[in-house]
């Protein structure tokens, strides 16, 4: 079925009179067979089938070889009670025809309404098997393509954008900074994670110096935000001012958004991937795999989307603008 005019060749002679033409299910789908001189007086176009299909329709497709057109045509399949197909989902019928005839001929053809029954049942279980993972894994795809649009969506925004994403960054660095200085200050202030909090503002916002003048001891929690937020506002204006033409600016802005954004959505399919091929493990502890893959994937996704702000908030931040030095 690869080369086509080669097949074409072999399906244009399939039905000389006497002649015997072995194909696979692919040949001459879609193609009318014509019947040569002295065929149609004969009874046409025999299709001989060597086993059923776990799909009717493949089945029917084989007919439908012959008997186009207005011809007539002849079809007849011949099957193995050791078939994968009828061993698999025969049934407990199809055993006990198996048992009876184990010490008789193997060779003995059989003709039974209840075997032509018991095939289509078989066929009718598998066609439902494989309705059934379809279904499960178009279910399971959609929690991938909604956060794809998601994700997608908002990168061609930055890419598109033709004016200063500032609109953008500062409240992404606004959030990281609440959600950092949330976690680090819970309780009272004797339970609070101070070093960790140095630690953050030093490697994400500002220099050493700085955040050696705040009074970590006295100041509110508020007013700790409020310095942040302005130490933000200082930085970008530093930064417009270095590289002076707007357009470098933007230019610079979508690199650090773009640059974060890829890396971390490629980390996340990987997880989501890895998540797929465990999650149904969880059916074990009487859960269903799908709800869990959902709402593992809902919980992931989150952590990607707060991971973004962070290392978009320290990439941007600690990044020195310098202009092209000529000699």
């Amino acid at each position: 079925a690869m080369n086509h005019a080669k097949e074409a060749q072999i399906i244009m002679n399939a039905c000389q009179r006497g002649a015997v033409t072995c194909a696979n299910t692919r040949a001459g789908r879609g193609t009318d067979i014509k019947l040569w001189p002295g065929v149609k007086e004969l009874g046409g176009l025999a299709v001989i089938g060597t086993e059923r299909h776990e799909s009717r329709r493949i089945d029917n497709q084989l007919r439908g070889r012959s008997g186009r057109q207005g011809d007539p045509g002849y079809t007849r399949f011949y099957l193995s009670l050791e078939d994968d197909l009828m061993k698999r989902f025969g049934g407990d019928r199809v055993k006990d025809f198996l048992d009876r005839l184990s010490d008789n001929d193997d060779d003995k053809v059989i003709e039974s309404r209840l075997i032509t029954r018991q095939v289509e049942s078989a066929q009718k279980r598998v066609e439902g098997n494989n309705y059934d993972t379809r279904k499960q894994t178009l279910q399971y795809d959609d929690v991938m393509r909604i956060q794809r649009e998601i994700i997608y969506g908002e990168r061609m925004q930055v890419i598109e954008a033709d004016k200063s994403l500032k609109n953008v960054l500062i409240p992404m660095i606004h959030r990281t900074i609440d959600h950092q200085v949330a976690m680090f200050t819970q309780g009272e202030r004797k339970e609070w994670r101070l070093d960790s909090l140095r630690d953050f503002i030093s490697s994400s916002l500002t220099s050493d110096k700085v955040t050696d003048s705040i009074d970590f001891k006295t100041i509110s929690v508020e007013d700790l935000k409020k310095k942040l937020y302005d130490i933000v506002e200082q930085n970008f204006e530093d930064k417009e001012k270095a590289l002076g033409d707007p357009s470098q600016m933007l230019e610079f802005e979508k690199v650090v958004i773009l640059r974060v954004v890829d890396d971390r959505w490629t980390d996340h399919i990987d997880a989501m991937d890895q998540l797929r091929q465990s999650i149904g493990l969880r059916g074990y502890g009487q859960l269903n795999p799908l709800v869990e893959y959902q709402d593992s994937g809902y919980r992931m996704f989150e952590e990607m989307i707060s991971n973004i702000e962070f290392d978009v908030t320290r990439l941007f931040m600690k990044a020195e603008i310098r202009q092209n030095l000529s000699r």
